[in-house]
């Protein structure tokens, strides 16, 4: 048991100093890897700082090579496209060039042919020149013999003028006496006028429905005719008996140099007639006034003493819509005026 003991520590006592070397030797193997491994690491570190800035400074170098490749790029596509619009103002310029030749040539032939006419016109105007100044020859001589006549014209106007202004003056005179013989005619006829119609009033009366407005002698319808009718009645004849009458007694008081007639005006009211006879009211108007005119004359006054007229429904005395504005509007008017 105790030889046993004895020869294991025999046995640990002689592995141990050779672990230890072992150990010691592996320790020191480490530590010489982990130096040179630092080592190694510092200068890698370094060598690798070193390539990343190179790199860097490469990538910017890069980038400006590109920039400068784009702007090359760039350029050379404007000088392309410069080229190519050069190229086609060339072709342009060549295509007016030719067009100008030919339109050169085309001139320089026609301006040629215009060269002859020309010599051919010019020519032919030396020759119209000759005869133009031959015949501004003749035309100066007629000249001449115009302004002679012209000379004698006007003499012959000056003597017809003064004759001319004598005239004026004879005219002016006449005029004037003429005027003053009209006025007098005038005046004479208003009297004769004012005598007739004073003697009218007292030949008639004051009977209803005849009466005097202004330079006017006024029959209502209703006196001289039917309603509607353009025939004279038995007491419209009779009223104008009287007034025949009278205008003969005129006629031979008026003086024959005084110009006069006795105006027979027929007037109806503005409500439509519905007649077969009369299809309007200027119609029946014009029949009453001329069948006053014939009685006349039929009772002897002179036919040249007397006009007839119809107005029909126009220049109304009563413009009102009552049957008395009726009744005043269908009237016959005697009116003695010039002739």
């Amino acid at each position: 048991m105790a030889s046993t003991r004895t020869r294991r520590q025999a046995r640990s006592i002689d592995y141990w100093p050779g672990f230890v070397d072992a150990l010691s030797t592996m320790l020191l193997a480490i530590t010489f890897l982990l130096s040179v491994f630092v080592v190694a690491q510092f200068f890698l570190a370094r060598e690798v700082t070193g390539k990343d800035t190179v790199l860097a400074r490469l990538h910017k170098q890069i980038d400006e090579l590109t920039s400068l490749l784009s702007l090359e790029r760039a350029g050379k596509a404007d000088a392309n496209n410069q080229l190519a619009a050069l190229a086609a103002t060339l072709e342009s310029s060549k295509k007016d060039k030719a067009k100008l030749e030919a339109q050169l040539a085309a001139e320089a032939g026609a301006a040629g042919a215009q060269k002859g006419g020309v010599d051919q016109a010019l020519a032919a105007e030396k020759q119209v020149s000759a005869r133009a100044l031959a015949q501004i020859s003749i035309l100066n001589q007629q000249i001449a013999a115009l302004r002679r006549q012209l000379a004698a014209i006007e003499d012959a106007l000056s003597v017809s003028e003064a004759k001319d202004r004598e005239s004026q003056a004879k005219i002016a005179d006449l005029g004037s006496r003429l005027n003053v013989a009209l006025a007098q005619k005038v005046q004479e006829l208003s009297r004769y006028r004012s005598d007739f119609f004073g003697r009218l009033r007292q030949i008639l009366g004051d009977r209803p429905g005849i009466r005097t407005v202004g330079d006017r002698f006024v029959f209502q319808s209703e006196v001289l005719f039917d309603t509607g009718q353009a025939s004279l009645n038995a007491a419209g004849k009779a009223e104008l008996d009287k007034l025949a009458s009278a205008v003969i007694e005129l006629d031979h008081e008026i003086p024959p140099g005084i110009p006069w007639v006795l105006s027979v005006d027929g007037f109806t009211d503005k409500r439509p007639i519905k007649s077969a006879q009369f299809p309007s009211n200027w119609e029946l108007s014009s029949a009453r006034a001329i069948a006053v005119v014939q009685y006349l004359i039929s009772k002897g006054v002179p036919s040249q003493r007397l006009v007839a007229a119809g107005y029909g429904s126009n220049w109304p005395i009563d413009p009102g819509d009552t049957e008395e504005a009726y009744q005043k509007n269908r009237r016959i008017e005697l009116k003695l005026t010039e002739k």
